[in-house]
């Protein structure tokens, strides 16, 4: 596994951000970790830029590997992403909620895939999360001992059932056969602290 640092994804950031889409930091175009959500933005690009800058609070983080970015997660409240407040499928497992936290999706790059990055994000989420006075972290991962054949890594970008498994998520319901929604209660959790400016 590889010795990740997770850190929130920050204004000063921006310009590393980019490195974690891998070749498509070049497309405006490709998803930018807009699939949730609604913009007016020229491109998904300048909409996740504008996000970046203007928040409050960071959307995401950001994992490095010595002092390069290798992925990314955005985890927010779950109000905030229309792409899943107004789903009917996830209507009928989700509780109104307004505490509730959603983990929206994975990039890590093609060299860094399979080595724990995903699941150090995960972690991290959590924490993050749970620093934010969320009562739960959701997620909407993909069950691959469910589906034939072998996916592609742009079917799993809202992660794996084993990996929210193994950062103690338990699930709630289906989706569908391959799509199970995953939660972890945070009530209780007693949140480590961390530095962003590290």
């Amino acid at each position: 596994m590889t010795a990740v640092r997770v850190v929130p994804a920050t204004a000063e950031r921006w310009p590393e951000l980019g490195r974690a889409f891998g070749p498509r930091e070049k497309n405006p175009h490709s998803c930018w970790c807009q699939r949730f959500l609604r913009h007016e933005e020229p491109d998904d690009r300048s909409a996740l830029q504008r996000e970046i800058q203007d928040a409050r609070e960071p959307v995401g983080l950001l994992a490095y590997d010595g002092g390069d970015v290798v992925g990314w997660t955005r985890v927010v409240p779950r109000s905030t992403l229309p792409g899943v407040t107004t789903n009917r499928a996830l209507a009928r497992i989700l509780d109104d909620d307004p505490r509730a936290w959603w983990v929206s999706c994975f990039v890590v790059r093609r060299e860094n895939r399979g080595s724990g990055v995903g699941g150090s994000l995960l972690d991290a989420a959590v924490d993050w999360a749970a620093q934010h006075g969320a009562s739960v972290l959701d997620g909407h991962p993909v069950d691959v001992d469910g589906m034939t054949g072998t996916p592609s890594p742009s079917a799993l970008f809202t992660g794996t059932l084993a990996m929210f498994q193994r950062a103690g998520f338990t699930e709630i319901g289906r989706t569908y056969r391959t799509r199970p929604v995953m939660r972890h209660q945070l009530r209780h959790r007693r949140p480590r602290v961390r530095d962003a400016s590290t």
